[in-house]
């Protein structure tokens, strides 16, 4: 007797598909036990080929990550972020659909653990019949500056705005950008650079919502975590408030005032250790928590 198990996972381009595929034959003893193994044989066939028609037609949600190596992701790979979700993809360094599985980013070669897989499981639970296609642009280390079309970033040799353009342009052939998630200014938190953070930031937004077209794209922006607000202190301690508290305010404000953003905490997250990024649990947390703030935003829209 057979025993087939299909893994059908879908992505709107090209029907992304991982076939485990066990058989155990056992002798056959009469013509209708054969038959019936073909029977069953063609209706398999016949339903994965319903369902390859079908999930062709489907759309992805698509939503943005960029910012430094706290959206990136910079925690310990374990069992649970490798496992595939049937709803959630993420455009891989090649510009394919693939599973979403940790790391999603390609940065630099620490790149572990973020809040991108937790979020896009977390937003199919309000919406199952949806496809989430995560496009990962961050880049470790990356100022606000840096998000500039044009602008060189030297640790990575690459160009943070334009490589995220060609990358949203070409995830939005598969789908709707539905919003992106932001999460960077340590690099921006020290006395040069702290107090024009705000309009800065504020362009950037302007900048993402004209290149996507949609005026009323949802943002959402995370906190510092404790630790690292505290090692900036304690780094410019002439400074009160100090240039990472600046920074913190400054995102909070833009998000506090833009009617379709929003600002989450990072309220009992804990570092790994260095001071500057959080842990994989801090991860995955913070993950669920973007999804909830983005999950309001999108709920408004739709009421409006």
């Amino acid at each position: 007797m057979n025993i087939v198990y299909f893994y059908i996972l879908n992505f709107n381009e090209n029907l992304y598909i991982c076939l485990y595929y066990y058989s155990k034959w056992a002798q056959l003893t009469n013509y209708k036990f054969y038959c019936m193994n073909i029977k069953l044989y063609l209706l398999l066939v016949i339903l994965f080929t319903t369902f390859n028609l079908y999930s062709q037609e489907k759309s992805l949600d698509l939503y943005l990550l960029i910012g430094q190596s706290n959206m990136a992701g910079r925690g310990l790979i374990e069992a649970e972020d490798t496992i595939a979700n049937a709803h959630v993809f993420m455009l891989n360094k090649d510009g394919k659909w693939v599973p979403a599985k940790d790391p999603l980013h390609f940065d630099k070669t620490a790149a572990g653990v973020g809040l991108g897989r937790s979020f896009g499981i977390k937003m199919t639970k309000k919406n199952p019949d949806a496809i989430i296609g995560l496009i990962p642009c961050a880049v470790g280390g990356s100022e606000i500056d840096n998000w500039i079309p044009g602008s060189f970033f030297n640790q990575t040799k690459s160009y943070p705005w334009n490589d995220m353009e060609i990358r949203l342009k070409k995830a939005m052939k598969s789908g709707t950008l539905k919003g992106v998630l932001w999460h960077q200014g340590e690099s921006d938190s020290s006395p040069d650079k702290c107090e024009e953070y705000k309009k800065k930031l504020e362009n950037l937004i302007f900048r993402i919502r004209i290149l996507s077209g949609n005026q009323k794209l949802p943002f959402v922006s995370g906190q510092f975590g404790k630790f690292f607000i505290k090692r900036n202190k304690k780094k410019y301690s002439d400074w009160n408030p100090s240039p990472a508290e600046i920074v913190e305010k400054s995102t909070r404000q833009v998000m506090k005032a833009d009617g379709n953003a929003a600002f989450v905490t990072s309220k009992r997250l804990p570092d790994k250790g260095d001071k500057t990024h959080f842990d994989s649990k801090s991860y995955r947390i913070l993950g669920k928590r973007y999804a909830k703030a983005m999950q309001k935003i999108l709920g408004n829209l739709n009421r409006k």
